[in-house]
């Protein structure tokens, strides 16, 4: 009963972490209620598969797989592009679901390569501080905005949807300092629940609209038709791979410190197992054309949170997220799930991270050298963060994405620092 109690609150909050990106890339394409159901349902089934593949033959840790933001950030790029380099939405959606399976197959020759491995030696201390504290950072933001109803540029802050959000991050952390161990253990499904119902108290809970008529509908393979070859997509695809690999690597890494130095659980490296798994879950979001998928950072703070480290809840929550999608009604349900109680829960999650992130950094033993990366990585990143990103809107798509992201930016720089502060140190 306990292990199917954390599975749902495994499920619940990778479906409330999940759900806004395919939602927002609908909404950039202009697609309709039904075919935005459709590809809701499409993206959480392929995170549902590559969650289970990671727990059962990839990496082995409870990292929950969401939409990565690297791609999100590509889809609205191109979704720009219609009318220019793309005649209808359609083709655009057709090439971006061919990237998915160059990316796949890239993924797959480089942790054969065992260049993947080779790339882990660049997270240091150092390194998972910057990232963490940048996507903390950039992740604020959107948190805030979420929780005052503030959606688009002019909209006015909701006192209704504020004083919600604001019920539900209490709720969330008296429930996660709470010393009944089934209270702090299920803290986040039991903040969910309250918060939903709060939500509809202040009567600002959406509709649950169910568009489909079929009671089971499986996900549909290459929606968009068959893979094309498509030039800059394809060199797209290399930069962003590169850059999951090191989001994948940064996500791995806090997950295991965090098992050893609070659970004293003993870690096996399986980093080129979850590497060749990213692949396939990419090769897998290009069939059933979603998006392509990414191992969580946010979920060191879930299993922080909620002291569930074992991987079996996690395996029963990927689960019960696969079985839901072949259920449109249920689906429904969950799309109507008010995104202020999704951003303040997620904001109380996160607060757990800024403690791992300086955990992270105390760690290394050149404070010098790492704090000198840091200033600099922070400094970049999020000065970046502050560029509006039309202002990168005539760069090519590729560079418009990783340079409009001060996240990668600035760990990028970070690492880059580094690298340059030992290079020099070795040759004197």
């Amino acid at each position: 009963m306990k292990q199917l109690a954390g599975g749902i609150q495994w499920a619940v909050f990778l479906m409330a972490s999940s759900i806004a990106a395919p939602i927002a890339i609908a909404h950039v394409f202009g697609m309709d209620s039904g075919d935005t159901a459709l590809f809701l349902q499409r993206t959480i089934f392929v995170l549902g598969i590559a969650c289970l593949l990671q727990a059962f033959i990839g990496h082995r840790l409870p990292i929950n797989e969401g939409p990565a933001g690297l791609w999100w950030g590509i889809f609205v790029v191109y979704a720009g592009m219609v009318g220019v380099f793309y005649s209808t939405p359609h083709d655009a959606l057709q090439a971006l679901q061919s990237g998915m399976l160059y990316s796949g197959v890239l993924f797959l020759i480089l942790a054969a390569a065992g260049v993947i491995t080779k790339m882990k030696k660049l997270f240091t201390p150092a390194i998972t501080f910057t990232y963490l504290m940048l996507l903390i950072l950039q992740l604020s933001g959107t948190f805030l905005k979420g929780m005052t109803g503030v959606e688009n540029e002019g909209d006015l802050i909701d006192l209704k949807i504020v004083l919600g959000s604001f019920l539900v991050l209490l709720i969330t952390f008296l429930a996660m300092g709470n010393k009944r161990e089934w209270v702090s253990k299920y803290a986040v499904l039991l903040s969910i629940l309250i918060g939903w119902g709060i939500f509809v108290l202040l009567d600002r809970a959406p509709d649950v609209d169910i568009v489909s008529k079929h009671l089971i509908e499986l996900p549909k393979v290459f929606v968009y038709g068959l893979p094309v070859w498509d030039g800059g997509v394809f060199v797209t695809a290399i930069f962003i791979t590169l850059l999951l690999i090191a989001n994948m690597l940064a996500s791995i890494r806090v997950m295991e410190n965090l098992l050893k130095q609070k659970f004293s659980m003993e870690v096996v490296d399986r980093t080129r197992q979850g590497s060749f798994i990213s692949g396939i879950n990419h090769l897998l979001s290009g069939v059933f054309s979603a998006i392509g998928p990414v191992p969580i950072s946010g979920a060191a703070g879930f299993v922080g949170t909620t002291g569930m480290a074992s991987i079996i809840p996690f395996i029963v929550g990927s689960g019960l997220i696969v079985v839901i999608t072949f259920f449109p009604a249920i689906m429904a349900v969950f799309a109507a799930l008010p995104a202020p109680v999704a951003y303040a829960v997620t904001f109380a999650i996160f607060t757990k991270m800024v403690s791992m992130a300086f955990s992270e950094l105390d760690e290394d033993a050149e404070k010098e050298r790492a704090r000198k990366a840091v200033a600099i990585g922070l400094m970049t990143g999020v000065g970046n963060m502050f560029i509006p990103s039309e202002s990168f809107a005539e760069l090519p798509a590729v560079l418009a994405s990783v340079l409009s992201n001060g996240l990668i930016t600035g760990t990028i720089v970070a690492i880059i620092v580094e690298q340059l502060s030992i290079y020099q140190t070795r040759r004197q």
